[in-house]
């Protein structure tokens, strides 16, 4: 038997699950029919993400965590590009949507550009272009 080789969703545990919420909804993301005021689920190329309570997280996973907005939880996320000038106009989108901007756009030693921001509740995301980057129709990256 082999475990398949995917990532469907992602969970983020929010704190504070309206100011989450309201963040990636001023990125423009739509979210899916699931979602409510107890959850929200975003659709994304390829990956839905979810917003759940970290209380309710830790306490279906059996587990204690910091609930503290400062702390890093040692995961980052990435929206990949398909064009360098994307980054700098992605960053600016979210600069406007209230994210805290961690690195402005650079050029990366690797031959990419990428920048950081960070969510209200301090999830780190990087915006990235990789030029041997390949996304299918969907727009998920599919290599690199």
């Amino acid at each position: 038997m082999m475990v398949p080789q995917r990532v469907s969703l992602l969970t983020l545990g929010a704190i504070d699950l309206p100011v989450l919420r309201a963040f990636y909804k001023s990125l423009g993301w739509e979210e899916t029919d699931f979602s409510s005021d107890q959850y929200s689920v975003f659709k994304t190329a390829g990956v839905l993400l979810s917003l759940f309570p970290i209380a309710e997280l830790a306490k279906d996973a059996g587990i204690e965590l910091p609930t503290s907005p400062e702390t890093f939880r040692a995961v980052t996320f990435a929206i990949n590009v398909e064009k360098p000038e994307q980054v700098d106009s992605t960053i600016e989108e979210i600069r406007k949507a209230g994210g805290k901007i961690l690195r402005e756009p650079s050029d990366a030693f690797w031959g990419g550009r990428t920048a950081y921001f960070a969510d209200p509740e301090n999830n780190l995301w990087e915006v990235a272009w990789n030029p041997s980057s390949i996304f299918d129709e969907h727009g998920a990256m599919i290599a690199f």
